[in-house]
């Protein structure tokens, strides 16, 4: 009529330890940190090639220094910019991008705390609003 399950529920069989690393919350967020502070540097080389501006080279460096920091010391990957032309509308649409961008970081970075970091990116969500005619 009713026979009892002779095998070990799937669950129990698991093991205690897990077999693979996982991060910390803090990891998570350095890491995802890191990636939007790279992003907003790719975007600022290509805007820098496309209008030489000494706060965009000056923003590169810090936003390259804040990256390397939250990676260990090991420098984000650059990329050579792709545009050749300053087309207004690619130039437009590049600080829409670094605008998204620095608001994601400056989120992330709120989120864990990074006075520095916040500061870098609330910076660069303003140039780049004010680029775009967006602040008051």
């Amino acid at each position: 009529m009713y026979e009892p399950i002779r095998t070990k529920s799937v669950h129990s069989m698991a093991e205690l330890k897990p077999d693979f690393p996982h991060r910390s919350r803090e990891e998570e967020l350095d890491i995802r940190l890191a990636g939007h502070l790279t992003a907003l540097l790719t975007v600022t080389d290509e805007l820098r090639a496309l209008t030489p501006d000494p706060g965009l080279d000056d923003a590169a460096e810090r936003l390259a220094d804040q990256a390397a920091r939250l990676r260990d010391g090991h420098a984000p990957l650059r990329a050579a910019p792709s545009a050749t032309e300053s087309d207004p509308a690619h130039i437009a649409a590049l600080h829409q991008r670094a605008h998204t961008l620095a608001g994601w970081a400056l989120v992330v970075a709120t989120s864990r705390e990074d006075a520095a970091v916040t500061e870098l990116a609330a910076e660069r969500l303003r140039s780049h609003a004010s680029a775009l005619g967006l602040a008051a």
